[in-house]
């Protein structure tokens, strides 16, 4: 929803913004439920996870994956008839991208974190594409970028305190494999959300207030995750991994508080005004 706010020149309406976050709220839906479908085994496995419904044989495998499909082609038509193909393409690419490459590399490789950090950076560039009918222009990607550093801080903190539910039901995740990796990357993407936010104004998509605001609150990111690079402990673990819960929220609202808004209706008279001085100096 916050991609769709801050893309220029957008043909906004209620209708489309409902349908593109029902659409990719759906494609969410099919993502997980297939993970969990695929996972069955190993979440039972898992403190934090033995008692999801497939773990606990509340629901079955068939209604699971069922449902998964389900949600998947229910979603995907949504955004292709409602929205537009390509929103609908970025929502099936994410599914694909979560249950195919993201969900079956947790076992075998560390890079698993950076194929997940994509499927999360997706999501508001579908609402920018919702808005603009494109995927081409800077500000979409810099937004997809700002998701995408904010993944690293926000779950490999959370990775931290998971390690031993992750090392016995046999995930390669960093934490587990290399922890001070897990730490350093973290500190790496939470000081990449300082160019990426200033970018915003670069792009004259924001106020520069914005370039202020988010150096604030990336700040304080940035600082839990220096604590969790110089320290790592279960306490640091979780002041930057709640400290990210409430970054994310404050950051696209900064910064659709400060986005420049421009109405068509003010395009349409500039480009009636030169068509007139056109005519009168052709005319001359």
């Amino acid at each position: 929803m916050a991609g769709y706010a801050m893309a220029p020149g957008g043909d906004y309406t209620v209708t489309t913004l409902l349908a593109t976050t029902l659409g990719t709220g759906l494609c969410i839906g099919s993502a997980n439920a297939i993970n969990q479908w695929i996972e069955t085994p190993y979440d039972a496995q898992m403190l934090r996870t033995r008692n999801r419904v497939l773990g606990r044989r509340a629901l079955s495998q068939t209604h699971a994956f069922g449902f998964g499909v389900s949600t998947g082609i229910a979603g995907v038509s949504l955004l292709a008839t409602c929205v537009n193909p390509i929103t609908a393409a970025l929502g099936a690419i994410n599914v694909l991208l979560y249950t195919c490459v993201y969900t079956p590399m947790k076992r075998t490789s560390i890079v698993n974190t950076w194929a997940g950090a994509v499927v999360g950076a997706i999501p508001p560039m579908m609402g920018w594409a919702a808005a603009t009918n494109s995927i081409m222009d800077p500000g979409c990607w810099v937004l997809g970028g700002i998701l995408y550093a904010w993944q690293f801080p926000h779950f490999n903190s959370l990775a931290w305190n998971l390690r031993p539910d992750y090392s016995k039901a046999g995930y390669r995740m960093m934490a587990v494999t290399d922890p001070k990796l897990n730490a350093r990357v973290s500190l790496r993407y939470s000081l990449a959300m300082f160019p990426l936010s200033i970018a915003m104004p670069y792009l004259d998509l924001t106020s520069w207030w914005f370039a202020f605001d988010s150096s604030v609150v990336n700040g304080v990111l940035a600082y839990g995750a220096y604590k969790f690079w110089r320290k790592s402990d279960d306490k640091s673990a979780k002041q930057l991994f709640f400290g990210s819960i409430v970054h994310l929220p404050v950051i696209l609202a900064l910064m659709m508080i400060h986005k420049k808004w421009t109405s068509g209706k003010e395009h349409d008279e500039d480009d009636e005004y030169e068509e007139v001085i056109q005519w009168v100096t052709d005319d001359e």
